[in-house]
């Protein structure tokens, strides 16, 4: 087993390893898809396509729009349904991951969703996977992309230098093999987030829950086939931790992406969408559908 890395308070390694790979951002969602956000009491989410249940977790790094191809994609064989986590609304003393899939159970029980296939990337995948240990007869499959939840890389010691944008870049461009990806726009956007001292706050408090809940002892009780994609030039959750992930879990497949980061979903869409569609159908046998 891996060692967790230590982290520091108040702002330390928790803060590097979030900025350079999970920052979700309140980024405007893109004109094609606002008509698709629902809002019911305490949730705000997409639901869109018909078919199997498909619901995609977010991690806490990017924007809405990073998830618009595979929503589309799979819109057109599954009910493709996305929850927006509530990272920056919790209680601050119950902001963790254990309080985020209590989250997403509510909303599965307020829609009545069963069979559920399920596909988690990064903290969203660390969430997918508490909520399976807790719900599994609600759950059909499991996809994992990035997933934390055995290691994260925190890129030592130093001080953050939140007012320095150029150094957010350089944290961003962790999560990517291809730097085109770290755009000026998203550079804004964990900018103006990380210096929001409510929602710094929130991040540590997740960076933190998400590497001490270590989930090694609980994955060889999972039941449910599960999809592990990952992006061989991974740096945040390297390598070694998707194939710990595939000797933990009983009924895993691996998929590797070459040329690829932690953001396998928008780096490389079409393979990453090819690797989901080709591993569901065979798993849900739905090869007739497609």
């Amino acid at each position: 087993m891996h060692p967790q890395p230590r982290v520091e308070s108040p702002l330390g390694a928790g803060f590097r390893m979030w900025v350079s790979g999970y920052l979700w951002t309140d980024s405007v969602v893109p004109t094609r898809m606002e008509h698709s956000l629902k809002e019911e009491g305490e949730f705000t989410y997409i639901d869109v396509g018909d078919g199997p249940p498909l619901i995609f977790l977010h991690g806490l790094f990017g924007a809405l729009s990073n998830f618009e191809g595979p929503i589309a994609h799979f819109s057109r064989k599954y009910r493709v349904v996305m929850p927006m986590l509530p990272l920056y609304t919790l209680p601050m003393l119950n902001t963790n991951v254990p309080a985020l899939a209590d989250f997403l159970d509510r909303f599965v029980r307020h829609k009545g969703f069963s069979e559920i296939n399920l596909l988690g990337n990064s903290l969203g995948g660390h969430v997918a996977l508490v909520y399976c240990t807790k719900h599994a007869d609600r759950i059909r499959t499991l996809t994992l992309t990035g997933s934390s939840g055995l290691y994260e890389n925190a890129f030592g010691g130093g001080f953050p230098r939140r007012e320095d944008k150029e150094f957010l870049r350089s944290r961003i461009a962790l999560t990517f093999h291809d730097p085109k990806h770290v755009t000026d726009a998203l550079v804004e956007e964990c900018y103006q987030t990380v210096n929001d001292k409510a929602k710094l706050i929130r991040i540590l408090s997740l960076a933190k829950s998400a590497i001490r809940h270590n989930m090694a002892k609980d994955l060889p009780n999972l039941k449910m086939p599960v999809c592990l994609i990952w992006g061989k030039q991974d740096t945040i959750t390297p390598p070694h931790v998707a194939e710990e992930f595939h000797s933990l879990i009983p009924q895993s497949e691996l998929y590797w992406i070459d040329n690829c980061g932690h953001a396998a979903m928008m780096e490389h869409p079409d393979a990453f969408n090819t690797i989901v569609d080709t591993w569901l159908a065979k798993t849900l046998d739905m090869k007739g559908e497609g």
